[in-house]
């Protein structure tokens, strides 16, 4: 292997570096290198970018700076102030904004433990402790899921269903939303 090639007519041709005039930079260098230690200083001018790219505003501190404008809505961690939507994410148009909910809460109907107590012991004087079976408890559990899509952002909220009307409560501040984003 110490062997040179026999195909080779004598002179190295191939790669980086070879060929050249003396005291040209090598292959990796730059070319136009102007004095100085490290990189060129950069342009003093932000470069444009591509057609269609999205650049969001820069953020805004949250909550709103006291003082300013009243919110208009508040659904969980959403709040409409004036012409934008403010989310734990950040900030986006109200302009043009699609509003979501899913109901995922549930309202059970039991009879209560109470009610089977004095069912049994009524029953036992007169019959009619059977009238107790007649009392229900409703019970609601589970969110109302809350989506916001506007500016190139999306923010999901859950609020806590507490009744059976907490869903028509939120579909009610829902439209009102959907309102304003026209």
């Amino acid at each position: 292997m110490s062997e040179p090639n026999p195909y080779a007519d004598g002179e190295y041709k191939w790669g980086p570096g070879r060929g050249g005039a003396p005291g040209t930079p090598a292959y990796g260098y730059p070319q136009d290198v102007p004095p100085g230690y490290g990189y060129p200083p950069a342009p003093a001018y932000q470069p444009t970018l591509a057609g269609g790219v999205y650049v969001p505003p820069p953020q805004q501190q949250f909550p709103p700076v006291p003082g300013g404008p009243a919110p208009l809505l508040a659904l969980g961690d959403i709040t409409v102030v004036g012409d934008r939507i403010i989310t734990p994410s950040g900030e986006m148009p109200l302009k043009g904004a699609v509003w979501n909910a899913m109901d995922m809460s549930r309202t059970e109907e039991k009879i209560p433990t109470v009610a089977i107590v004095l069912a049994i012991v009524f029953a036992l004087l007169c019959l009619l402790g059977l009238l107790f079976l007649l009392m229900k408890e409703k019970q609601t559990t589970g969110f109302v899921q809350v989506t916001v899509t506007s500016g190139g952002r999306h923010h999901v909220t859950m609020i806590p269903a507490t009744s059976p009307d907490t869903a028509h409560w939120v579909m009610g501040q829902l439209n009102y939303a959907r309102s304003l984003s026209i």
